[in-house]
């Protein structure tokens, strides 16, 4: 089968690979559609980042570059190894991409997203939803119900956006404000929406950016090159701040904005993954005892995200900017959204 490989930093091509064997206790899913995300494209622009080398194999898996990438992609199940019973060929299904080792501390409290050796399918290994097939065990593999599996592409990032939300403990009568309107914002921004919150402000300076927060269910939208964001916010909120903010661009001078712009007592959620070391004035959270939190990826998160979807609470497709064949995957996907990233979120590739 055909698969869009990592070989190294600006290095990805389509090779031909053997198609995964199905095992007892585990799923064949044939992709149908897989979203190009933003860790993809930091891969392919200056990795190897999360991408095991062969200096350093993952733990899990044991594998190292070349790997597959994708790990946003939903399909239909194609086989079902002996001792499944919950799934059936036919099956429309999103896959949660872990590779985790079920034994440390963090996945015995149930936060497998924090395992002490987390992997991820394409990222680590085991294959990847650049691929015509993948193999998974039962447990991450989630039924779409009426939902296509383009829709089930982006439950992964969606579910990004509602674990952020949860952890927020962020309730209709709050105000919030996410900082970023790339992909994650904009999904954040969807899932504040869905959970009923009254007031949503998006600081993005980016015009194309600025123009979809609407669309994703911003009630104002600020740009930080024309406006006083803290001021702005100050007045919007009665002078309090913001109950919660989410910073997800990965710049200091953002998360600086977007701790002071929590009022006291308030959260400040960070989704963005860095790719430095994040300066933070303590002071500004001391003085007024503001809660950072750390949202990594999700954890118990996709049915309630699946859920959310079907009931109409997100519209999914406002995130397709494009759709693409698995040939045309570094031409039409990964330099599209180099050059043109401010008016892509998310292509999604057949392979």
């Amino acid at each position: 089968m055909k698969a869009a490989r990592f070989h190294g930093r600006g290095d990805i091509r389509v090779d031909e690979i053997l198609e995964p064997v199905l095992r007892p206790g585990t799923v064949a899913v044939e992709v149908e559609w897989c979203g190009i995300c933003g860790t993809d494209l930091h891969e392919y622009l200056e990795g190897p980042i999360f991408a095991p080398t062969p200096e350093a194999p993952h733990a899990l898996t044991g594998e190292s570059i070349p790997i597959t990438l994708g790990h946003e992609f939903a399909g239909v199940v194609a086989e079902v190894g002996a001792g499944v019973d919950r799934l059936a060929v036919g099956d429309r299904v999103a896959v949660e991409p872990y590779i985790v080792c079920g034994r440390c501390d963090a996945c015995s409290q149930g936060r497998y997203n924090v395992c002490a050796s987390l992997g991820f399918v394409g990222l680590s290994g085991g294959g990847g939803g650049f691929s015509q097939f993948v193999v998974a065990e039962p447990r991450w593999i989630h039924p779409l119900g009426d939902l296509g599996t383009d829709v089930g592409a982006l439950i992964e990032p969606l579910a990004v956006a509602y674990h952020a939300v949860r952890l927020s403990g962020a309730r209709p009568e709050h105000s919030a404000v996410v900082f970023g309107a790339g992909p994650i914002g904009l999904v954040t921004t969807a899932a504040l929406k869905a959970a009923g919150v009254g007031q949503v402000v998006v600081v993005e300076p980016a015009e194309a950016r600025k123009g979809k927060a609407p669309v994703a269910g911003a009630d104002i939208v600020l740009d930080p090159r024309e406006t006083d964001v803290l001021g702005a916010v100050a007045d919007l909120t009665n002078g309090r701040g913001a109950d919660v903010t989410f910073e997800c661009a990965g710049i200091d001078a953002v998360l600086e904005t977007a701790i002071r712009a929590t009022r006291a007592g308030g959260t400040c959620v960070n989704v963005a993954i860095w790719g430095h070391q994040a300066r933070v004035t303590m002071n500004d959270l001391v003085f007024r005892e503001v809660s950072l939190v750390g949202s990594l990826a999700y954890a118990h998160d996709h049915p309630a995200t699946i859920e959310m979807v079907a009931g109409g609470l997100v519209d999914p497709f406002q995130f397709i900017t494009g759709r693409i064949q698995l040939d045309d995957i570094v031409d039409k996907g990964f330099r599209e959204l180099v050059d043109n990233k401010e008016e892509n979120v998310k292509i999604l590739v057949r392979p």
